[in-house]
């Protein structure tokens, strides 16, 4: 029997790290009161992360993107607001531009407990914030075809929402160093290509059964089916830091899901490449961003982004109207002529040096700009 057509629809989480508004640094030890704060203001939506200088929040499941925005919007608000109380701020970028990952602990909680036992200091490193985005697919099979699929688009989802340009301090030289950090990890990285649910599925019991995971929310992966619920997670970008580029990125991963799925109803799909050939691309959002263009391995040839983003856009347009998300959408053209929050933070980094601060003031500088970024809303 043939599966029913997909819902689409959409949910979005993002973390923060928060920081301290006098010193810009890292807060390693918000108050508990502070969560608690939140939580009494948007139960459910908000949660601890693995550090405790985190915070996560999630999105009610929306219809349409215009209403993740509008719920992601007043989440992004109300953190802002009871963070301020405390005299902290949260900040939506990929990672903290000079904070010491060393100086940082984990949430006392039963699962983190276990994970910073298992994975010691590659997870203690793990000071970086991601944007993850749920789009609603019911049927396991599909979920699962669709995933092998659109595996080929996440490095130009990536692209778009490079936020970590620095760590420690250091220009790094890379748009997302965030996932340089979270690619230590075990169970990380592009998915593998699996022809049934079934085969996935004992894929992960063989490592539930070996006692390496209680379950798949242990797969990190770039991209994979939700242990929690019946979605499909794109996990490989950064937190973007205004909340339009965000939008914008999690309108295209549905609209490409959306795509795929079109196609298949008209017996057709998108061709798929060997991981290899994917990762080098990956590699490419993550070291270049929008700087560089992406591999078109049809063509066997180096593609630069003004060409690769008017044809992702004519591939969705359909898509993007089905599902109401036309500006959203065409926002990725205002994110290639501006540039990314990683741009945005060196362009004040280099600024500020040039007027004669010096590194440390510079970075301070940095810190300003991702607060006053992620908590504008309008």
């Amino acid at each position: 029997m043939a599966a029913s057509k997909p819902s689409f629809t959409i949910g979005i989480e993002e973390e923060y790290l928060l920081v301290d508004l006098e010193t810009r640094d890292v807060a390693s030890d918000p108050p508990e009161a502070l969560f608690k704060d939140c939580q009494k203001r948007i139960k459910g939506m908000v949660h601890h992360e693995f550090l405790k200088a985190q915070i996560e929040v999630n999105t009610e499941v929306s219809a349409t993107i215009a209403g993740a925005r509008t719920n992601l919007a007043f989440l992004r608000t109300t953190v802002s607001e009871v963070a301020q109380q405390y005299g902290l701020a949260p900040i939506a970028a990929g990672t903290h531009p000079f904070s010491h990952w060393q100086e940082q602990a984990h949430t006392d909680r039963d699962r983190y407990n276990v994970i910073a036992l298992d994975l010691q200091t590659v997870v203690r490193r793990l000071m970086s914030c991601g944007m993850h985005v749920h789009v609603g697919i019911d049927n396991d099979e599909l979920r699962l075809d669709l995933m092998n699929q659109v595996t080929y688009f996440l490095p130009h989802l990536l692209a778009f929402s490079t936020s970590s340009p620095f760590w420690q301090g250091e220009d790094t030289g890379l748009k997302s160093y965030r996932l340089s950090v979270f690619d230590e990890l075990p169970r990380t990285g592009l998915p593998n290509t699996f022809e049934s649910w079934p085969e996935y599925q004992r894929h992960v019991d063989a490592l539930i059964q070996a006692g390496l995971i209680e379950d798949a929310s242990k797969l990190w992966w770039d991209i994979r089916p939700s242990h929690r619920f019946p979605t499909l997670e794109m996990r490989i970008t950064d937190v973007c830091t205004n909340i339009d580029d965000g939008v914008a990125v999690a309108a295209l991963f549905m609209c490409l899901l959306r795509m795929l799925y079109r196609l298949k109803t008209n017996n057709q799909r998108w061709r798929q490449y060997a991981s290899m050939l994917i990762a080098e691309n990956r590699w490419r959002a993550q070291r270049y961003g929008l700087d560089e263009g992406l591999v078109d391995f049809g063509r066997g040839e180096i593609k630069p982004w003004a060409e690769l983003l008017e044809e992702i856009l004519e591939l969705v347009r359909e898509d993007a109207d089905a599902l109401s998300c036309t500006g959203e959408i065409a926002h990725l053209r205002t994110i290639l002529k501006t540039g990314t929050s990683g741009h945005r933070q060196l362009a004040v980094y280099h600024a500020a040096l040039k007027g004669g601060a010096e590194k440390s003031e510079a970075l301070i500088e940095v810190v300003d700009m991702l607060i006053e970024e992620t908590c504008n809303t309008d």
